[in-house]
């Protein structure tokens, strides 16, 4: 049986830990703090672990660099449980009680201006009347599709509130035979004209079944008014992100971050109470529209300090661990994420260029334009042999005790993940 130190793990979520953490981790489920209990048994709301989940946005804070106010231009840090997934709808809720209720407030103003409304219910009910039509009409969300969980994303907006809301401003795979692999120039993107009739710009920053990501924010989405909603789960901390192009940034923590069980989102103030008025569940239901649950509300997440519900703070305290590693191992809060950047693309370099020495056996699947630094896509042999040749090669990795070589269910081929710690060249086969 192999020890851990002999072992190169490559999946991509669960993705593999730093043994230090694991370490100490084993010590702290055990015994926490010399309290004779282990961290997994201790209150949510205990001191203990409040102290873990602000330690756990401060170290976020620092490697991110993320605004700390109570003004509009400072953002909220928030723990949630459902995974990404759960933030594909929870996007969806709030920006379109965002949108609604700040139409009903103009409607409102414009009626009572005009003098035509008559009594407060009269002003109601026109109000509702030309709300109804708004939101038949003219409320949109851009969703850019770069990959499968962008396109699962947008599916789910299209679930939510219908398909007619749903703009695809680009499919990448009309740019590449029906499939993904690309991200299509800037000019080809059919954003929604009005910026005031969409609610959010909806983007998969890295594409982890696809090995698709994007290079940086998007030109084309820079200094408007656009709510750039961000799923960073997959290249989470593995670069330099300015916070403050995005309304909203969330990822989930397996991939990058911790382990299974925590949804970190980091949402700007300017869209949540006091600064922004939501709709109400009534307005919504009269209208027609989805009303979210409250465990995946940001408002009461944030307004409950993320202990809405009970929070799994082994996960937090993990998440931390993990991070302040980072810190340490780069030098300090100042140049961790410059650090950490330099690594992730060093170590896709390698990766890439071993592939490309040889390209009789290996297809690497993505245009070398978009390729991703976490997720290197590719597929071995060619036509009939290449199932058998896949399989060889997923197999002699394992041999050499290199795994999670497996490209996802969905695509097939092979994917070597290159998350947090992992400093091992897999080309050893």
């Amino acid at each position: 049986m192999p020890s851990r130190e002999e072992i190169s793990y490559f999946g991509a979520g669960p993705a593999p830990l730093p043994t230090s953490v694991l370490q100490r981790a084993s010590e702290v489920l055990l015994n926490y703090n010399d309290s004779g209990i282990g961290l997994t048994e201790i209150s949510h709301r205990s001191p203990e672990a409040t102290a873990i989940l602000q330690s756990c946005k401060a170290s976020l804070r620092n490697l991110y660099s993320i605004p700390d106010s109570d003004s509009p231009d400072g953002y909220q840090i928030l723990f949630l449980q459902g995974g990404g997934t759960g933030e594909f709808s929870q996007t969806v809720y709030h920006f379109t009680s965002l949108w609604v209720a700040r139409r009903y407030a103009s409607i409102k103003k414009d009626i009572v201006a005009s003098g035509t409304g008559g009594s407060d219910d009269e002003v109601e009910e026109q109000a509702i009347k030309r709300l109804k039509t708004m939101v038949q009409k003219e409320l949109k969300m851009d969703y850019i599709l770069t990959g499968k969980w962008s396109l699962k994303a947008s599916q789910e907006a299209a679930r939510l509130v219908g398909k007619d809301k749903v703009n695809v401003a680009v499919d990448a795979r009309k740019f590449r035979d029906g499939e993904f692999g690309t991200i299509p120039d800037e000019k080809e993107w059919k954003l929604t004209d009005k910026e005031d009739d969409v609610a959010f710009t909806y983007l998969c920053d890295n594409e982890t079944v696809d090995g698709v990501e994007l290079n940086g924010f998007p030109k084309c989405l820079e200094g408007g008014r656009r709510n750039v909603v961000a799923d960073m789960s997959s290249n989470f901390i593995s670069r330099k992100v300015d916070v403050s192009k995005y309304a909203v940034i969330f990822g989930g923590a397996q991939k990058n971050v911790g382990i299974a069980g925590i949804t970190i989102a980091i949402v700007k103030n300017s869209l949540l109470p006091p600064h922004a008025e939501l709709a109400s569940p009534d307005l919504l239901r009269r209208l027609g529209l989805p009303i979210g649950p409250i465990v995946l509300d940001w408002p009461t997440i944030a307004k409950n300090d993320s202990l809405y519900n009970t929070m799994p703070i082994f996960d937090i305290w993990i998440a931390d661990q993990v991070m302040e590693e980072l810190i340490t191992r780069h030098g300090g809060k100042e140049t961790a994420m410059s650090g950490q950047e330099r690594e992730s693309q060093q170590k896709a370099d390698l990766i890439y260029k071993t592939l490309e020495k040889h390209p009789d056996l290996f297809f690497i699947v993505p245009d070398e334009s978009a390729r991703s630094r976490i997720n290197v896509c590719f597929r071995v042999g060619k036509g009939d042999e290449r199932n058998t040749k896949e399989e060889q090669f997923i197999s002699g990795a394992k041999s050499r005790n290199l795994l999670g070589c497996k490209g996802h269910r969905s695509v097939g081929g092979c994917r070597v993940s290159n998350c947090k710690f992992l400093l091992c060249a897999i080309f050893r086969v």
